[in-house]
């Protein structure tokens, strides 16, 4: 597995939040006790103060802005939920907003053009900052999807938990289908620096501003935003930093990492009509990721029906050259995600005084009850830096193919720790919205534990980054050409699944240039460039 640091996923450097105390900031700014027995407006926009402080650093060259406006949204009586989706990658994607009339779900499409990609809500908030003479020294637009990971409940009758994922799931470029949401009564952040993932930069320098955020008047009126609520102003200093202040600056790469990794992610299911009730309570029945008890004896055999993951890879993407050592590297992303009816759930069991486990894969019926489990290959220990957990060994394989789509280099990836890293399609029914792993602090497990649970959940992918020369494919001396990046799930069928027709994937790659300088050309697939 990749470097933690990079989250296996790109990130942000520029684009960060402070935290924010949300539930008691809101209150403070009049959105709390006062309101819960009034009748809430569906939506409101406040500021949870008037005035914030954004620190500066500078990092080796590197800016870091710890900025935070403080801006939310509220959901009234009602969830704020939308279901975003495209049916193929050359195909426009759809959204729509669930709504409650008579006290029953329905789904109502948005206006065209409102979404144009997985970030979010596009130009929903205009943000326009000027200087202590009046002058605005930027402006820009921001996208709003609703999840994030410090939202919190803004008065006592508000419910209990929070359904919606973490993140946007705009990180990877072969998404499928997104949900985002604002529970009832609960507030979202706003997002208030550009979007970085399109190349914006964002900085200021040090001295005093006045940021005003304004909503879009189509989102205003569409999901009733009182008149008065559509702006905010919020006296901003920016300040320098110093070096020495760590913390500070662990905190800016923190929210730098949850704001882009994650890109924020997902853990109960909320609910959508009858027959989506029940559906979604069966998505419940997924276990803890805490390791299991001993080695199942005796073992029943794996149901010959029911539920079951469904392993599919998609194209290889972020690809790029790197050289170490005198030895240039083909580096890219790969995802394999879950589209079945049933999470891949892999349990390992130690090998007494070795650092080898043997894995078993479990199966669940409809109601969620577990029902069997089969041998499913090994796990094993991984001691290399960046890396100190344990690999599940049967669940990927990464190969290079020629121009007659041959074996020419195979990765020396070819063990993972699986994770929910990204939310590839939240759509299918009872995917999971709120996974409890979605990085290496959640799963993986250490040296010191005699069993490990890994799981990869409905509509989650695991995707890595090839940054390591290990794991990338070494071309040094391979001939100009045309090449294909396999992504290939369950290599060795040792998983059982709904369908292995759709484990491989191939990305088209063409290698030019002299020795010394090669070049790299990645054609678009399904018109996607990433």
């Amino acid at each position: 597995m990749t470097d933690p640091l990079k989250k296996r996923r790109r990130r942000s450097r520029l684009m960060t939040y402070g935290a924010v105390a949300a539930a008691l900031a809101l209150t403070a700014a009049g959105v709390g006790v006062a309101q819960a027995a009034a009748t809430p407006p569906p939506l409101q926009f406040v500021a949870a103060t008037g005035q914030v402080t954004a620190e500066r650093y500078d990092y080796d060259g590197d800016i870091y802005l710890s900025f935070d406006l403080g801006l939310h949204v509220i959901a009234g009586k009602d969830p704020l939920e939308i279901w975003a989706k495209r049916t193929g990658y050359d195909k426009p994607i759809v959204a729509e907003q669930t709504v409650v009339k008579n006290g029953k779900k329905k789904k109502v499409a948005l206006p065209a053009g409102l979404v144009t990609d997985f970030t979010g809500l596009k130009d929903f908030t205009t943000i326009s900052i000027a200087d202590a003479d009046g002058k605005v020294v930027t402006e820009y637009k921001t996208p709003f999807c609703g999840n994030t990971w410090s939202s919190a409940r803004t008065r006592p009758d508000a419910p209990a938990a929070n359904p919606y994922p973490t993140s946007c799931g705009g990180g990877n470029p072969f998404t499928l289908g997104a949900v985002w949401g604002v529970q009832a009564g609960w507030d979202a952040a706003v997002q208030d620096q550009p979007y970085s993932g399109r190349g914006e930069s964002f900085d200021l320098p040090v001295g005093k501003y006045t940021a005003t955020a304004t909503v879009n008047p189509t989102y205003r009126e569409l999901f009733g935003i009182p008149k008065d609520q559509g702006s905010a102003k919020v006296e901003v200093t920016v300040v320098d930093a110093t070096d020495d202040n760590k913390a500070g600056l662990a905190r800016v790469k923190a929210a730098d990492a949850r704001a882009e990794a994650g890109t924020d992610r997902p853990d109960e299911h909320s609910l959508h009509t009858a027959e989506g009730d029940a559906k979604r309570q069966v998505s419940s029945y997924v276990p803890e990721l805490r390791a299991p008890a001993k080695r199942p004896t005796p073992l029943k055999a794996a149901p010959t029906g029911g539920p079951r993951p469904d392993l599919r890879s998609l194209p290889a993407w972020d690809i790029s050259l790197s050289e170490e050592d005198g030895k240039t590297y083909v580096n890219f992303g790969a995802t394999v995600w879950n589209a079945g009816t049933s999470p891949l759930l892999v349990d390992g069991f130690r090998r007494s005084g070795t650092e080898l486990m043997d894995a078993y894969q479990y199966f669940f019926d409809a109601k969620g009850n577990q029902v069997g489990s089969r041998p499913a290959g090994t796990m094993e220990w991984d001691p290399r830096e960046g890396h100190l957990h344990w690999h599940f060994t049967d669940f990927a394989q990464y190969n290079l193919l020629d121009s007659s789509q041959k074996l020419a280099v195979r990765s020396g990836k070819e063990a993972f720790c699986l994770a929910n890293t990204d939310a590839v399609d939240f759509t299918i029914p009872n995917a999971k919205w709120r996974p409890e792993n979605t990085d290496l602090s959640t799963s993986c497990g250490a040296n010191t534990v005699i069993a490990v649970r890994e799981v990869l959940d409905i509509g989650n992918g695991d995707t890595y980054s090839q940054f390591r020369p290990g794991q990338s494919f070494e071309i040094t001396d391979l001939p100009n050409g045309t090449y294909y990046i396999q992504t290939l799930a369950n290599p060795e069928k040792k998983l059982a699944e709904l369908d292995t027709t759709n484990n491989s994937s191939l990305r088209e790659i063409i290698l030019g240039g002299t020795p010394d300088a090669r070049t790299l050309t990645v054609p678009p697939v399904h018109g996607i460039e990433g």
